[in-house]
């Protein structure tokens, strides 16, 4: 209920910004604000509303996990931080407007809005050639920046650094398009095919932004000159610092705090408390290393719980066509970051926490 609340009130922040913006067309479509806004909003929340998903699944085993107040598209409540972690929101809430958008295209749901045919009778490449019904990224890549980059009210470097990592979460869902082809030919003899640009599934654009985020680059801004404020020296020193940075490259002004610990003025709640991994089926190295990334170099215990599942089991099939199951119940060890007895544990006896950029 929090989060629909907030997506909500963020949209509605952005309605004011369209009211007053000139008319826009699309696809020879011409709109203006309140009508888009209308349009448009339901697929803006659902959008944003997966972005904050997939980031939950990317950090699920990290120290930072994608909390909810990390829905902070803009500068809301003075919170100004641009760390790493804020990058990744950036990009993925805006890839994930875009995509939804793109994909509500292609289903028919706007009347403002159909296929990419622009290329459609050219040749493509050795025996195949442009047709079908492409996906069109270029509607929703410009109906993604008229409401996210709106959210971004400032005019500092931190706006700009967030203008930045939204356009390179726009950049990573045309990037992981996929091309689509069916065969023509004598007998099926596929002597040609006609090929579309499809968008590829929403997990894959995730995977290439956590890329992004493990590869993102600190600015190194001259203080002295930022200190200007909204001088032309202080414009002057972020376009230099803007004119070495690559456009698919995510770029962050502030090392992470330490995300063990609890922080409630960040809405940092720490890992006390944060289920781990030891063991189980098809486990990658990093989700086996959870309980020590998250417990024990965080100061912490890692507890064994036993928790009862119930699932269906025995199921048969009878005919016809139904298939019964029973309700079995069972106790699964599940294990927990917990606080350490402090008097057993000296003060020295703790690691050094959040080295490097660690989650």
């Amino acid at each position: 209920m929090k989060r629909s609340t907030f997506l909500i009130l963020s949209i509605a922040g952005v309605y004011g910004a369209i009211l007053h913006a000139a008319a826009w067309s699309v696809n020879n479509f011409l709109m203006t604000g309140p009508k888009a806004y209308l349009t448009y909003s339901s697929s803006v929340a659902a959008g944003a509303h997966s972005g904050m998903e997939e980031c939950k699944f990317q950090f699920g085993w990290e120290r930072w996990n994608c909390p909810e107040s990390a829905l902070q598209l803009s500068t809301h409540n003075r919170l100004r931080s641009a760390t790493r972690e804020t990058s990744f929101v950036h990009a993925i809430s805006s890839a994930g407007v875009m995509y939804t958008l793109t994909r509500n295209c292609s289903m028919g749901d706007f009347e403002s809005c159909g296929c990419d045919d622009s290329r459609n009778g050219r040749v493509g490449g050795r025996g195949w050639v442009w047709g079908g019904c492409s996906d069109n990224v270029e509607f929703g890549e410009r109906i993604s920046k008229l409401f996210v980059d709106a959210l971004e009210t400032g005019h500092d470097t931190r706006a700009l650094i967030n203008l930045h990592n939204n356009e390179v979460g726009r950049l990573a869902v045309k990037a992981t398009m996929k091309r689509a082809c069916k065969c023509h030919g004598v007998s099926g003899s596929c002597s040609i095919q006609t090929c579309w640009l499809q968008l590829a599934e929403f997990r894959e654009i995730g995977n290439y932004l956590k890329i992004k985020y493990d590869q993102a680059h600190k600015l190194e801004m001259d203080k002295r000159r930022m200190r200007a404020g909204n001088s032309a020296d202080s414009r002057g020193a972020t376009a230099e610092t803007f004119h070495h940075v690559h456009a698919t490259e995510l770029v962050f002004l502030e090392d992470s705090p330490d995300y063990c610990t609890r922080n409630a003025s960040l809405g940092h709640h720490g890992t006390e408390g944060r289920e781990c991994l030891q063991t189980g089926k098809n486990l990658s190295q990093w989700e086996k290393r959870s309980c020590r990334r998250l417990c024990t170099e965080c100061g912490l215990r890692v507890e064994e719980r036993r928790t009862e599942v119930v699932a269906s089991c025995n199921c048969k099939f009878h005919w016809c066509c139904t298939v019964r199951c029973e309700q079995c119940r069972q106790l699964v060890a599940k294990h927990f970051c917990a606080r350490r007895d402090t008097a057993a544990v000296p003060p020295n006896h703790i690691k050094r926490r959040n080295k490097g950029h660690k989650r």
